[in-house]
């Protein structure tokens, strides 16, 4: 029995197969009107563990679910199928050339889970994260501005004021410290200084929670990691992929996602008509998409209608947009560079040299982007060891034919140098898996290692065959590729720039300290015993 079956049936679902009949009748038929279709091409892949999950069982209890794919890969190939719930199939790409074919076509070709969309497009409302074809490519180009490089300039000393006001809360503990040393659950302050700095520099907005204020946002981030899976959910949630209408259903943790989005709303339009006042000299991204939509009408058209004369829709969908997408993930990032480099003093060390002999100032956008080659190489292998999002899954709305690097040999024996894929089919690229594939990587592709980034060899070459930025795919690629990215980056360097040359870090316990996974929005970092997503870490000031 898999780790799923088992927890459903522990958690008291024993008549579980009487669900499963009415659906497995469903499939049958719906395969049946598919039946006189060319079907996707036969693959090699895990055998099922059980009708019902397949193989999902295994993979939603990994601590690590890219060493289970990459495990997968080794045994049956680059391009190989899974089986998951009720007899339905995933393929999976791990193929450089395939994946390239992939990104290239998402949003036209390949088009995000209809239970996912529903669900976003449920609590976040119609923008990047739920569109597709040509309606994501309209909004992708009006919203781009708003990301350019002289915006993200722009914005730079408002991450240097969020790390600051980090600092200076800091710095207040050292007060009552006998031995100059405090220990501080740090990814709760990465929370903090993240979704202040989106409030600042995405909407001129101050959430305050640097300063202590409780933010409505904040808590309802919160409250959704605090939602613990029951069966139905969980339940809901597998099925959801056979039969999306289910993602509809109620449960706590729509709630939680509820309480997100309203908050949103509540502040949208204050925020709305301050931006449109001052929109000349406002340098937020709400600001810069307010003085393009005020140069092109077209905006509008493409956006819709709005909820009053006074917003229209480059408003509440790239504010949710931003929150949805920029809160947690560089929040979740700036804990593991400070993980990782608690884990290696050595490198911390070698990072605050390079800040110390670089400038008493703070580093300009400049050379935040190039100046600073092993605050790059930190954050880079920071974002190689850890992506936000671990996986991308797709289902194909037209039939593809994909090409390989190299033939493979399917299920029936032939070798093929391109698999067909039929309409209806998912694909996923299993992003943590290939950032840390030893054939690009190198033997020591767990490590975390920021001198990878600083040397040639022979791991770089094969890892240059990854599309993506700087051969990694932790922000996707193709028409899909995270837009906010630059945003993302310079704020991860410039908060982490201060904090690292103003203070040092350690585990309570030693190097050694074990890391486990807390399901949130996102999957979080948390030391192993603490309750929550938690991250205590003995915290020293730097002279």
């Amino acid at each position: 029995m898999d780790a799923l079956t088992k927890r459903l049936t522990d958690l008291g679902l024993e008549n579980i197969a009487l669900f499963s009949v009415p659906l497995s009748v469903a499939l049958v038929f719906f395969g049946l009107a598919k039946s006189r279709r060319r079907r996707t091409t036969k693959l090699n892949g895990p055998p099922s563990k059980s009708y019902m999950f397949g193989v999902g069982g295994e993979l939603f209890s990994a601590p690590e679910v890219g060493v289970i794919y990459k495990n997968w890969a080794k045994q049956y190939g680059p391009v190989f199928s899974i089986p998951l719930i009720m007899g339905s199939k995933v393929v999976i790409l791990c193929d450089p050339k395939a994946i390239a074919h992939h990104y290239s076509k998402d949003t036209f070709t390949y088009h995000q889970l209809p239970s996912l969309k529903i669900v976003n497009a449920m609590h976040f409302g119609h923008n990047l994260l739920t569109v597709e074809g040509e309606t994501h490519k309209r909004q992708r180009r009006a919203l781009s501005s708003a990301f350019s490089v002289a915006a993200i300039r722009n914005l730079t000393p408002v991450f240097y004021d969020s790390a600051y006001m980090v600092k200076a809360a800091w710095d207040s503990l050292f007060q009552n410290s006998s031995d100059d040393t405090v220990i501080i659950e740090v990814q709760q302050w990465m929370d903090r200084v993240s979704l202040d700095s989106i409030g600042t520099g995405g909407f001129s907005h101050d959430f305050g929670s640097l300063k202590g204020e409780i933010s409505p946002i904040a808590e309802a981030f919160e409250s959704f990691g605090a939602v613990k899976p029951s069966v139905p959910i969980m339940l809901a949630f597998l099925l959801s992929s056979v039969f999306p209408v289910l993602a509809k259903i109620p449960n706590k943790r729509h709630e939680a996602l509820r309480k997100v989005s309203t908050s949103v709303a509540s502040i949208a339009d204050d925020l709305l008509e301050s931006a449109r006042l001052e929109s000349a000299t406002d340098k937020s991204i709400i600001g810069a998409l307010i003085r393009s939509e005020n140069a092109s009408s077209r905006i509008r058209i493409w956006y819709g209608a709005s909820k009053t004369p006074q917003t229209t829709l480059t408003s509440l969908p790239a504010q949710n947009l931003l929150i949805g997408a920029g809160y947690e993930t560089t929040a979740i990032s700036l804990t593991w560079a400070l993980i990782e480099l608690s884990r290696k003093p050595e490198i911390q060390a070698k990072l605050r040299d390079e800040l110390a002999a670089s400038s008493r100032e703070d580093p300009s956008y400049e050379q935040l982007t190039n100046g600073l080659p092993y605050l790059d190489a930190v954050a880079c292998e920071t974002l190689r060891l850890h992506p936000a999002l671990p996986e991308t899954t797709r289902v194909a709305e037209e039939d593809d034919v994909i090409p390989l690097t190299s033939p493979i040999y399917n299920a029936d024996g032939e070798l093929v140098d391109s698999i067909f894929i039929a309409k209806g089919t998912k694909v996923r690229v299993p992003i943590q898996c290939l950032n840390t594939a030893e054939i690009s990587w190198g033997d020591n592709s767990k490590d975390f290692s920021p001198e990878r980034w600083l040397e040639q060899g022979a791991s770089k070459q094969r890892a240059a065959e990854i599309q993506g930025y700087r051969h990694l795919l932790s922000f996707a690629d193709g028409p899909r590729t995270c837009l906010g990215r630059q945003f993302a980056l310079t704020e991860f360097k410039a908060v982490l720039s201060v904090l690292i040359r103003n203070f040092s870090f350690e585990f309570p316990d030693g190097p050694t300290t074990k890391i486990e996974s807390h399901r949130s929005v996102l999957v979080r970092p948390k030391v192993a015993g603490q309750e929550g997503p938690k991250v205590p870490l003995i915290v020293r000031r730097v002279e």
